[in-house]
């Protein structure tokens, strides 16, 4: 993938070069900035997944019909299987203000931001914002243990702020532990991470930056409100346990609310067929902690589940979904998909889980 990703920097990067001495030359306006004015003045943003893309919208407010926000994950697609295109690639480097995961996930994009030119450029890393907030992968009792995910050996490179610091060598954190990248499912951390994006943005736009400094305030009361009722189910609730029977992401929650978890895999996982004895222990799991539900995510076959409750004693467990929000379209997002409103919908589903 390493290759594919340089030919692709390499092909856009030239194209662009290309495009912009021939709109020079054919258009001298164009030099002068008097040419397409008003589509320029726009902040360009660009980020990769859905819950980056609505915590910018709400940070902007009214400045949202003034700026390009774009979401390069729109297609249904996972952060995990996600492979930019040549679009998406042009539309980085063309952007202002970049806000990505940072995990493992995201290697590819260190090749991506070496090339580009705009050194005002503003990068957000979430991993980096998280700084020691990020937890490492675990693996727990019953689980499969992760395999190799062959992410050719890309290099990292956390940086969250100015463009300057993108040529750093990340060759040292090769044989370091991975984290977990799935940070966007904590409605605490999440607050910090608004923030952090609300000041990048008035690092691009400094004319606004008060404005977004009150809007994320404004959105974090929301995020704290919802994770205040995340606290009162869970206190409330007779059962103190969820189980998976699928991949899971959602270990930075889980941990806010000091619940604990059994799954088929971990949330990078790339398996997606259980073992007998993974099955098995689920199913004793089950039986054992008198589940009424199993949990799965989003888009995954319920394949596993189903075989888990064959092989429970009672067999009559509820299957149900809660959405880890890595693989929101952009056609959800037209029928009026929200960051919060997935996570209130999650609150329910938990809810029930632990009744």
């Amino acid at each position: 993938m390493k290759k594919t990703i340089l030919a692709l920097v390499s092909v856009v990067c030239l194209s662009l070069g290309l495009l912009s001495g021939c709109s020079n030359a054919k258009n001298p306006a164009a030099m002068s900035g008097s040419a397409s004015a008003e589509h320029s003045a726009k902040l360009k943003v660009v980020t990769t997944i859905f819950p980056e893309y609505d915590w910018i919208r709400n940070i902007l407010g009214e400045q949202l019909d003034n700026t390009e926000v774009s979401m390069l994950l729109d297609n249904g697609v996972d952060l995990h299987s996600y492979k930019p295109s040549a679009a998406d690639i042009k539309k980085i480097v063309e952007s202002d203000v970049f806000v990505y995961v940072g995990g493992e996930s995201d290697e590819w994009v260190n090749d991506v931001l070496k090339q580009v030119s705009n050194k005002k450029q503003v990068v957000v890393n979430l991993m980096e914002l998280m700084g020691e907030r990020a937890k490492l992968e675990e693996t727990v009792e019953g689980m499969e243990g992760e395999h190799d995910h062959d992410h050719d050996g890309a290099e990292e490179d956390h940086t969250y702020d100015n463009h300057d610091a993108h040529d750093q060598d990340a060759d040292e954190h090769e044989d370091e532990a991975e984290y977990d990248e799935h940070v966007w499912l904590s409605l605490k951390h999440a607050q910090h991470l608004v923030q952090g994006i609300a000041n990048a943005l008035g690092t691009a736009d400094p004319s606004h930056a008060q404005m977004y400094t009150r809007n994320a305030k404004t959105y974090n009361k929301e995020l704290q409100q919802l994770s205040d009722d995340y606290q009162k189910a869970v206190d409330g609730a007779t059962q103190k346990t969820l189980l998976f029977a699928d991949r899971f992401p959602f270990r930075y929650l889980v941990d806010d609310y000091g619940l604990s978890y059994y799954a088929a895999f971990s949330g990078c996982s790339a398996e997606s067929e259980a073992s007998f004895e993974t099955i098995r222990f689920l199913a004793d799991k089950t039986d054992e902690l008198g589940l009424k539900t199993l949990l799965t995510i989003e888009h995954a076959s319920p394949a596993i589940a189903e075989t888990v409750r064959a092989n429970t004693k009672t067999k009559n467990q509820t299957i149900a979904v809660m959405d880890s929000l890595q693989s929101t379209t952009a056609a959800d997002v037209e029928a009026g998909a929200n960051y919060l409103k997935t996570m209130k919908d999650n609150l329910e589903v938990l809810k029930a889980a632990l009744a």
